[in-house]
């Protein structure tokens, strides 16, 4: 089948379907190509959202334009899939054959509520930050459920607004990934910024209908804004039945190829032997070698690319290398106390992971670093 015969269809908009139909054109597929997703506002990156959105450093979301494409766009939500026929059924009822698909449809927010309770804040899409930015403009006390990188993120912009924030985690903050060295490091830097952490020894509710607080092990608080941070469900319901995708997402290989050979996945809605890794630089990845597989060719990166990021109070963290980071790094330039430090990490495998703490380098040489555990230079 040439190129001009061949139909991929992408579901999803994510940064990994975008990416993955740029790199169909870019690596000379000419043929038909659509691209179903159900966003209202379309192709956008969804880091900056907590990081400057939120705090109102940029009032819109970073639009992608695919307009020079040459692609069909569907504006609606893929609801199944008949594999053996090879089309996507729509919630409008269209049906989009297929010769090859691309299942990227990421992933949505967690959430604890009740059935039919109300008033759950979250923040996954722009239409979330709409939502959320006046409740932070009215609120004078916030409770963040979740201590990881997006409810660290969301209390920074309590923090900027002046909001009394309270943050509940089991964990303490970003320590299942980051480790205890820098979670402390962290706690301390946002307890002088007057952030307030709690423990919960059992699972976190919201009270009251619409949510004014929550609940956990008998005790219970109240806020103005109460924003769920819990993590992120793979969007694989459209998939039930298929045998593509399981309880944890859709499994690929290394070429990104899934349980059936016509069907490839990327981004958050994947997962690989080490789990999903919901980070954009791998959705950036993988969005590329799925584009490669659906073509036949070979993909020039690889599937994955350990590089985060990530701003907490106006302190940049910047990661490259594998997860979680476990005992004290070697420092390699600066400090941890003031702020500004270029650390590494060994691990037992011989990778090494390189974090530049609120300290000003350029990612290509944190990644030399991770690649050649070099002392750097400025």
């Amino acid at each position: 089948m040439s190129s001009l015969d061949t139909r991929i269809v992408v579901v999803g908009d994510s940064i990994a379907a975008c990416t993955a139909v740029r790199e169909l054109r870019a690596r000379g597929h000419d043929g038909p190509l659509t691209m179903i997703g159900a966003d209202a506002d379309g192709c956008y990156a969804r880091p900056p959202l907590s990081k400057h959105v939120l705090k109102g450093e940029a009032v819109e979301a970073e639009t992608w334009d695919l307009s020079d494409l040459g692609i069909e766009t569907i504006d609606d939500r893929a609801v199944s899939v008949d594999t053996e026929r090879h089309i996507v059924t729509t919630g409008a009822g269209n049906e989009v054959p297929y010769d090859r698909l691309i299942v990227a449809t990421g992933a949505a927010a967690r959430r604890i509520a009740a059935p039919g309770q109300t008033g759950e804040t979250v923040l996954r899409t722009f239409d979330d930050v709409r939502t959320l930015r006046p409740k932070l403009d009215a609120a004078q006390r916030a409770i963040v459920v979740g201590a990881g990188f997006l409810g660290m993120e969301v209390a920074s912009a309590c923090v900027s607004r002046g909001i009394a924030v309270t943050v509940v985690d089991v964990d303490p903050p970003l320590q299942r990934l980051l480790g205890p060295f820098l979670s402390d490091a962290i706690t301390a830097r946002a307890e002088a910024a007057s952030v307030e952490f709690l423990r919960a020894d059992s699972p976190v509710t919201l009270r009251g209908d619409p949510v004014t607080g929550i609940e956990f092990g008998g005790r219970s608080l109240d806020a103005d804004l109460v924003v769920t941070c819990a993590g992120d469900v793979p969007e694989t319901e459209w998939l039930r039945g298929t045998g593509i995708a399981d309880d944890r997402g859709v499994a690929i290989d290394e070429r990104c190829t899934t349980a059936l050979p016509d069907v490839f996945a990327a981004g958050d809605v994947a997962y690989s032997g080490s789990g999903r890794a919901p980070f954009w630089s791998n959705a950036v990845a993988q969005g590329k070698v799925a584009a490669a597989s659906a073509l036949g060719l070979e993909p020039k990166c690889a599937p994955t690319d350990d590089y985060f990021w990530t701003e907490i109070l106006g302190l940049s963290i910047k990661v490259v290398g594998p997860l979680p980071l476990q005992g004290e790094p070697t420092v390699l330039e600066g400090s941890v106390d003031d702020g500004s430090a270029l650390l590494q990490w060994d691990h037992d495998d011989g990778r090494t992971t390189i974090v530049a703490f609120g300290i000003k380098k350029a990612v290509g040489l944190l990644r030399k670093l991770a690649r050649n555990n070099a002392v750097p230079t400025t």
